[in-house]
């Protein structure tokens, strides 16, 4: 992987682009992991979890990066994002000074988005290109709305340690109802899913669309978030202002559109997911579903590739 110094403030700057910004939640504490999650190596060349994920979005056509980072890990991301990644990546760096969840980290990000459709993603779920792609067509398109990459719960689920995934209930126009988070998520021998939380259903179709808080919101829904965390004056790290709960209290006037997935959403929850998210990783490359070399489809400022 390319180095690079650290420019001015710590920042890229290349040209402005016009294809939306992709924001990468990278200020979780990783409890269950136990390290820094984003750097964790994964790749076929040792590549990490955030060099993966913001190479898929660049490649699927988001234009920029913004990582939120945490006053715990974040130096060591920093150092690692303006120590490998190309100089022609557009990322910029955000602060989540305090750990008020999901809807405050995505406001930490302000100085950046807002004022156009963005996408938002976890710094921990290598999302693919073909959900990159799908987002940020869709936030590009005429008549851009809110969003929610939705994977088949087949798609979600790597390895037999039980998971926690939202099952989303989907309109037949393509809206979202709402998310129903479900705990020890696994794998039956018949190819469906069982929760065993002790709720009904209790069982799942591999087809069954669920959220791996993969979003799109528009400048509307933006200031909804805004509205939304300035009216949790209890916020506290016991009490955190979460993206799931705060869309689902604004679906009645807040429509989102589910985007149907394609391909696989890898994700890193334990310490033992590391090896097999690295075999799913060199498989997918050995099947040229992803390319060999980090950053080989992110377009340039002048049109060409990064190889």
């Amino acid at each position: 992987m390319g180095q690079r110094g650290v420019a001015l403030g710590g920042m890229s700057a290349p040209p402005a682009s016009t294809k939306p910004p992709f924001v990468i939640l990278a200020a979780g504490r990783a409890r269950r992991y136990g390290g820094c999650k984003p750097l964790a190596p994964v790749g076929p060349r040792g590549e990490a979890v955030i060099d993966l994920v913001a190479s898929d979005a660049l490649a699927g056509g988001f234009g920029s990066i913004v990582l939120v980072l945490g006053p715990a890990t974040g130096p060591a991301i920093r150092y690692h994002v303006t120590h490998t990644w190309p100089s022609l990546v557009n990322v910029r760096f955000a602060l989540q000074e305090a750990p008020l969840g999901t809807v405050h980290a995505v406001l930490s990000a302000s100085d950046f988005v807002g004022d156009a459709p963005y996408g938002v993603g976890n710094a921990d779920d290598i999302y693919g290109r073909p959900a990159a792609a799908l987002l940020a067509n869709h936030l590009a398109g005429p008549d851009p709305t809110n969003a929610l990459v939705g994977y088949r719960l087949a798609d979600a689920v790597v390895g037999n340690a039980p998971v926690t995934r939202g099952m989303c209930q989907v309109d037949p126009d393509g809206h979202l109802i709402q998310v129903d988070e479900r705990r020890q998520v696994s794998a039956l021998p018949d190819g469906r899913f069982a929760s065993a939380d002790g709720r009904e259903p209790s069982a799942f179709s591999p087809d069954t669309r669920v959220s791996m808080n993969l979003w799109g919101f528009t400048p509307t829904f933006h200031r909804t978030l805004q509205a939304a965390m300035a009216a949790a004056t209890g916020a506290s790290e016991e009490a955190e202002v979460l993206l799931p709960e705060v869309v689902a209290d604004s679906l009645a006037s807040s429509p989102f559109t589910v985007l149907p997935a394609t391909g696989r959403c890898i994700g890193v929850t334990h310490p033992d997911d590391l090896e097999l998210v690295q075999r799913e990783l060199a498989r997918q490359v050995g099947q040229g579903v992803r390319p060999a070399a980090l950053w080989a489809a992110v377009p340039t400022a002048a049109g060409a590739e990064l190889l």
